[in-house]
């Protein structure tokens, strides 16, 4: 990477080098494991100019997304998340029957499901193909697009403007950040409002979150990076909200340049933090790689002494991060011998690049292993109790981020 996507900068600093590793959601069908598989250098940089931190764009979106392996539906507590955010929301902008919203990547509906239940208008834009059409199963208007300045203006054109436009856990997954932006812009009504989240910065670097760090994600936001792009496409930050959602996100709530105003004060106290951090200097960036490091360092002990013990280790869940952290650590079936997952696409598949086979979760409770490696670590209050069964036979549950965790499995 030479140059910074959003400024066009050269000045760019490594940040962390995971190796090369598969895209993150390509699992493998058993015909496929003796064939070659395409792995892609994963090396986070930051430019020293506007402070985006980001990945080479090597794979397209289309690559990824034309059929998606992840729906949003299986996690009980992130529907439960949207529910909430769609309350909120209606409050917040005094939406009603006369309102329209659009969720950009959409995903199987999992949002917009509360908007449609409140009686309110609204349309999801979905690029995968088979989720798109798992939320018109259930019953969400959804058009199978990827989100770009011609399809928003088409949209509106279509739709009307949208009173409120959503964009949750893409704004990350798109190499063209200024044309995505434009497109929110072309979508919004001029007097209307954009709420984005995305995973912050400051707890990925903080929190050791490194496995967030996939080829879906070509950028990893700061509320000032985050701010720069916003006004790339004609929008301004006017307010911001600290999430827990996957370690520690931010909801950007930003409205067209020209009907903005001021930002509020949560803004200016976020900046601030991020600042005293040391996001906007290379300072804060300096022990990240050296943090990573002991993870994987880390969890190859627990795995590699369990081995010798004679003891067993399966994993839970297959989400894109946990092939980070598998392949960024060598892990595969002689120290994993398969992992589970609640998603019935994924079962019968291997994971990309480590060939760990993929169970339906009713496993974990035929084999009784003595641990349970828990990948989607950032959902660890809801699978803890997911998987309280596991105390029947003395099973611990291992949690391998910001550090590696054996916990009793409480009843």
């Amino acid at each position: 990477m030479t140059r910074c996507r959003l400024c066009g900068s050269e000045a760019m600093a490594s940040v962390v080098d995971l190796g090369a590793t598969p895209p993150c959601e390509s699992f493998l069908a058993a015909e496929q494991l003796d064939r070659p598989e395409p792995a892609y250098p994963l090396h986070l940089r930051v430019c020293t100019e506007c402070w985006l931190a980001q990945i080479p764009p090597l794979i397209t979106p289309e690559d990824t997304f034309s059929e998606y392996a992840y729906f949003s539906s299986y996690s009980k507590s992130w529907v439960e998340h949207a529910g909430t955010f769609v309350e909120d929301a209606v409050g917040r902008l005094g939406l009603g029957a006369d309102s329209f919203v659009v969720e950009v990547a959409s995903n199987d509906g999992y949002l917009l499901r509360h908007v449609v239940d409140r009686g309110i208008r609204c349309l999801g834009v979905e690029p995968s193909v088979n989720v798109g059409a798992a939320a018109r199963d259930a019953g969400v208007p959804t058009v199978t697009e990827f989100l770009s300045p011609k399809t928003g203006a088409a949209v509106r054109a279509g739709h009307g403007p949208a009173d409120l436009v959503v964009a949750n856990n893409v704004y990350a997954h798109i190499p063209d950040v200024v044309g995505f932006t434009q497109g929110l812009r072309a979508l919004v009504a001029d007097d209307g409002w954009v709420s984005i989240e995305v995973q912050h910065l400051l707890t990925l670097i903080e929190e050791n979150q490194y496995d967030t760090i996939y080829h879906e994600h070509f950028q990893y936001y700061t509320v000032a990076s985050a701010a720069r792009a916003l006004a790339s496409g004609g929008l301004t930050l006017v307010d911001v909200e600290l999430l827990p959602t996957h370690g520690g996100s931010i909801r950007l709530w930003s409205r067209p340049a020209e009907v903005a105003g001021e930002p509020s004060r949560r803004v200016a106290e976020v900046l601030d933090r991020e600042k005293a951090a040391g996001l906007q200097e290379l300072t804060g960036y300096a022990e990240f790689s050296a943090r990573v490091a002991k993870v994987r360092r880390d969890l190859l002990r627990f795995l590699i002494d369990a081995a010798e013990r004679g003891e067993t280790v399966v994993g839970y869940g297959a989400p894109g991060k946990g092939n980070t952290l598998l392949n960024h650590c060598g892990i595969r079936p002689d120290l994993l011998p398969y992992t589970v997952d609640r998603n019935p696409y994924k079962h019968g598949r291997f994971t990309p690049g480590t060939r760990i086979p993929v169970l339906p979760p009713e496993r974990i409770a035929a084999d009784r292993p003595d641990y349970v490696l828990v990948l989607p670590w950032n959902l660890r209050e809801e699978l803890s109790e997911q998987l309280s069964f596991v105390h029947e036979w003395g099973g611990r549950l291992v949690f391998p981020i910001p550090e590696l965790s054996i916990v009793e499995v409480e009843r």
